[in-house]
């Protein structure tokens, strides 16, 4: 039994025979007119040239923005790479279209690879430059290096001002472990703050939180036992101490809370393995295309240039 074609059908048909006419078309002007096929070469070629650039400028700026110092500096890189990946989704859209009209299978199937590529590279970098704007392990050195170092400073100042005055008491050999014994301690503590901050392993961090604990407790514990001496309780140093002690802990507190969100460090880390690897592949889909474009044969030219008569 045969089936009468429906008007759906005929729309169809028409449809594609349409289609077909423009590629005959396209073709057929190409083949009579090198010149014009040189020129549709070159701007194809053109575009991949443009689109490797931005997409070169998209990963300068990226790197800026996690490198950057200031959350300004961060936010301005970020928008830059922003910017450029824009750029190339619009070179991208521009070059499809013209291979639609006059490019080959494979040069498609090579646009498609990257289409592909650069759309996962555009979800990383869109989690990276989150995390780059943070900059929380930045804020966590700034802390670590000015007003917590600075704390401290001023408790083993005190601390040993304490100490020196009061070495010919009876209890001035006590005096002097215990106030020493904390300023030790602090050290300690100071000491692992910035691995802490470089750190990106959370067991890791857990383990250098654990010895700040211990050398916390043995701190607060000399502070407590030179406070309980009748002649160094009521001393002005020991109150500077004390309280300059107690800044730094909760500066302490913030600098911990800042290094566990890892912003700088995750970012750098996507930037150095994930980003990495799908830059590649997109680097390597623009070469192929590029170089499949210059490649076409060309009536009356010879490796994309015209042949010259003699």
């Amino acid at each position: 039994m045969k089936l009468k074609p429906g008007g759906g059908d005929f729309v169809w048909m028409a449809a594609g025979a349409a289609a077909l006419l423009a590629v005959v078309v396209v073709v057929l002007h190409f083949q009579s007119n090198p010149a014009a096929q040189l020129a549709f070469n070159a701007r194809r070629v053109d575009l991949v040239g443009r689109m490797e650039l931005d997409v070169a400028s998209a990963s300068e700026a990226e790197k800026s923005a996690v490198l950057a110092e200031t959350d300004d500096a961060a936010k301005a890189f970020a928008d830059q790479a922003r910017e450029a990946s824009g750029r190339v989704e619009q070179e991208r859209r521009e070059l499809e279209g013209l291979l639609a009209a006059g490019g080959s299978s494979g040069e498609r199937e090579l646009l498609a690879q990257f289409t592909a590529a650069f759309a996962e590279l555009e979800h990383v970098d869109d989690d990276l430059l989150t995390l780059a704007v943070k900059n929380t392990n930045v804020k966590a050195y700034s802390l670590a290096f000015g007003p917590a170092a600075a704390a401290l400073a001023d408790v083993n100042v005190a601390l040993t001002r304490l100490a020196t005055a009061n070495a010919d008491l009876s209890d001035g050999k006590t005096i002097l472990t215990l106030a020493y014994g904390a300023e030790i301690s602090d050290l300690r503590i100071e000491a692992l703050l910035p691995p802490h901050i470089a750190e990106e392993s959370d067991a890791k961090m857990d383990a250098l939180e654990a010895r700040m604990a211990t050398e916390d407790a043995h701190v607060t514990r000399c502070l407590h036992d030179l406070g309980a001496l009748p002649k160094v309780g009521k001393d002005p140093a020991l109150a500077v101490a004390t309280a300059r002690y107690a800044d730094f802990s909760s500066l302490r507190t913030q600098i911990l809370a800042l290094s566990r969100e890892n912003t700088n460090v995750r970012s750098l880390s996507i930037s150095l393995n994930q980003k990495r690897k799908v830059m590649r592949v997109c680097q390597a889909a623009l070469s192929a295309l590029q170089q499949a474009i210059l490649a076409e044969p060309i009536a009356g030219s010879a490796n994309g240039s015209p042949i010259r008569p003699r």
